[in-house]
């Protein structure tokens, strides 16, 4: 977390979280028979039962007769989890610093002191990153149900603010809150989530099993400057997230664990000291990572977008940059996953043969309208499939520049593969793909050059960089390197800095698909999607479009 609320923090002290040692505690003989699966306990009690040793706990050479010493006949994952120690080597493709508690601590006081930044500030924005990033990779679509464990310090106020981030996002998140701080800034925090009807759930109302009733639990409980041994209720529901993997079934989703700055439990600077801590699927480090998290193996962000310079230098501090206006950052690789289990189950409204335009030119312009009134980050990129006359096939994105009656417009060189392709087989096809809606549109059709002069004006419409980078590439052709590119560029440049207009290359001009079939696609629940084709068709003596629906 950005900050305790006790400002005496531990200085060159160990502030591992020391996990109740009855983590060493061995198996009874004969331990009780588990209850039946279907037949758990509703509700847990503050006390659970002591944990199993950690090698218990994803092994695949344990045999048949320990699996059923696992309680509530609990299996070894059986999902591909990634080995810690084979994923040390991972953390830093960018060199990016990771900070010591000291130095952490001394950050923390700076920002909130001479930098003149407010406790409830950094929360905003440490609160807003984690949401951003837990959105980032786990869509509310799939994993909608979200529970925070909120700790009485900065972090669990953190995992409140991520909570009302997450509610506007579109989850359903519950809260976990069990030691309430009473200052204005949490309480106010509290009303605002209560205001939202966000339930808060005591420790005595969770379900014993939280993989049933969650996709996404925070852990929000305890911060780096946290140090001593955790008191109740914190270190049963520490226990209860150590354990959560050891209770999946194989054929249940596994809920993510998300936590927040620093998992709870490991140590600030050594990470998870014996691997018998939580382990998340995602870290959320914020301001830098803390060294500890050089061990960590998942979806690793960076939050907190709000570092200023003087706080580098200082502390000679190499942060990633942050794309575009994202509150968030990935740091390192993703973690490998299987390929084949990534998948969405598609939500979108139905779409009807009854409810479309007759037009597919008029419902591509209000499908088109709809991207754009979505934000979505350029919406008129487009794939362009060509093929030569031998069928070798190719593609690429380029953006349509005109849609009219006629056809779909774009431009490019003339010396291009692609239009080397089109001279040769001048049948083509265009897909645009808009995946904040669900939806694509795949249109064939032929392709002809557009006139001289509609090249002309809309090359002279572009910024002037444009049209000198337009005469500089001779698109497709073997380039030496890219100083010979720049060299070309600055040239050009000067040539024309006295404003007088840039001739447009004979090599560069427009094409325009005509279309003869349009295909509109929109994703649906269980692979059940709307595909309705427009074609060509000649009725009475003229050409008529024909809508057919298509199996998905």
């Amino acid at each position: 977390m950005l900050s305790s609320v006790v400002r005496n923090r531990c200085r060159g002290m160990s502030c591992s979280l020391l996990i109740s040692s009855t983590l060493h505690h061995s198996i009874s003989p004969s331990p009780p028979p588990p209850p039946p699966p279907n037949k758990l306990p509703k509700r847990l009690s503050l006390s659970i039962p002591p944990p199993l040793p950690h090698s218990y706990f994803f092994n695949p050479n344990i045999n048949a007769a320990q699996h059923s010493l696992l309680p509530f006949q609990a299996k070894p994952h059986t999902i591909p989890f990634r080995s810690f120690s084979s994923c040390r080597a991972m953390a830093d493709d960018r060199q990016i610093t990771y900070l010591s508690q000291r130095d952490a601590v001394e950050i923390d006081d700076l920002l909130m002191g001479p930098l003149g930044f407010s406790v409830d500030q950094l929360m905003e924005l440490a609160g807003l990153s984690v949401a951003a990033s837990i959105a980032e990779v786990y869509k509310s679509s799939e994993y909608s149900r979200v529970l925070a464990i909120c700790g009485p310090g900065n972090n669990g106020g953190d995992g409140l603010v991520a909570v009302r981030h997450l509610h506007h996002f579109g989850y359903k998140p519950s809260v976990c809150y069990p030691k309430r701080t009473p200052k204005n800034l949490y309480t106010g925090l509290v009303t605002q989530l209560e205001a939202l009807s966000i339930p808060f759930l005591s420790v005595e109302e969770l379900p014993m099993d939280l993989s049933n009733d969650f996709d996404i639990i925070i852990d929000a409980v305890f911060g780096f400057s946290f140090h001593g041994t955790p008191r109740p209720p914190f270190d049963d529901l520490i226990q209860r997230l150590i354990y959560l993997r050891g209770l999946i079934s194989p054929s249940q989703k596994s809920p993510v664990i998300v936590s927040v700055d620093i998992p709870s439990g490991w140590h600030v600077e050594e990470g998870d000291i014996n691997e018998e801590g939580i382990k998340p699927d995602m870290l959320v480090s914020l301001t830098a990572p803390k060294l500890g998290a050089k061990k960590f193996c998942g979806h690793h962000f960076l939050g907190g977008r709000f570092v200023p310079p003087s706080i580098k230098d200082k502390y000679g501090l190499h942060l990633p940059p942050y794309p575009g206006t994202s509150m968030c950052v990935r740091i390192g690789k993703p973690p490998s996953i299987d390929i084949s289990a990534l998948r969405e189950n598609y939500i979108s409204p139905e779409f009807v043969e009854d409810q479309v335009l007759k037009d597919p030119l008029d419902q591509f312009s209000e499908w088109f309208d709809d991207a754009i009134a979505a934000n979505l980050r350029e919406p008129n990129a487009m794939a362009l499939s060509t093929s030569s006359k031998d069928g070798y096939p190719s593609s690429r994105i380029v953006l349509l520049k005109g849609v009219e009656k006629q056809g779909f417009v774009w431009y490019t060189n003339y010396g291009s593969r692609k239009a080397r392709e089109l001279a040769e087989n001048p049948h083509a096809s265009l897909l645009f793909h808009w995946a904040g809606l669900n939806r694509q549109v795949r249109i064939e059709g032929n392709v002809q050059k557009v006139s001289d002069e509609e090249s002309e004006s809309y090359f002279h419409s572009r910024p002037r960089g444009s049209q000198i980078g337009a005469i500089v590439s001779k698109q497709s052709t073997v380039v030496n390197g890219r100083h010979v590119l720049h060299n070309l560029y600055k040239e050009l440049e000067e040539k024309y800095s006295d404003g007088s207009v840039i001739p447009k290359p004979e090599y560069w001009g427009g094409y325009r698909l005509i279309p003869r079939l349009f295909e509109f696609w929109q994703g649906q629940p269980s692979r059940l999607h709307d595909r309705l084709q427009y074609s060509l068709r000649e009725v009475d003596g003229r050409q008529e479009w024909h809508i057919d629906r298509l199996a998905p």
